[in-house]
């Protein structure tokens, strides 16, 4: 049986690579059928941003990637609370939002976690 996988993203998308990475490990792991999971904390939260200007600078944009994690299989997507409220961002459908106690639980769900 495959162990489960959660990645947590705290990166913005326009801050460097990590945002993408963090959502190609997650599709990549979506195709073949991984049971995984996508948590967005700190700055990770504005990838959930709508309107963004990627190419203003000079980055591919994330949100089509983000839509499609449905299509891959990929429910588990979640975000903080906390790290919405921060930073003036309105709940998402695209994520569940989950408060610090939720978050622990979360984590201790899956069998392994990359944060980027």
């Amino acid at each position: 049986m495959a162990k489960s996988l959660l990645v947590i993203s705290r990166q913005a998308p326009w801050s460097g690579p990590s945002a993408r990475e963090a959502l190609d490990i997650v599709l990549a792991g979506g195709a073949f059928d991984l049971p995984i999971g996508l948590l967005l904390l700190d700055d990770g939260v504005f990838q959930l941003a709508p309107h963004q200007d990627a190419k203003a600078v000079q980055q591919k944009d994330l949100s089509a990637n983000l839509q499609a994690l449905g299509l891959f299989g990929i429910d588990d997507v979640f975000a903080c609370s906390h790290s919405l409220a921060a930073r003036g961002l309105v709940h998402s459908t695209l994520a569940q939002p989950l408060d610090s106690a939720a978050i622990t639980q979360l984590i201790d769900r899956y069998d392994q976690v990359i944060t980027l």
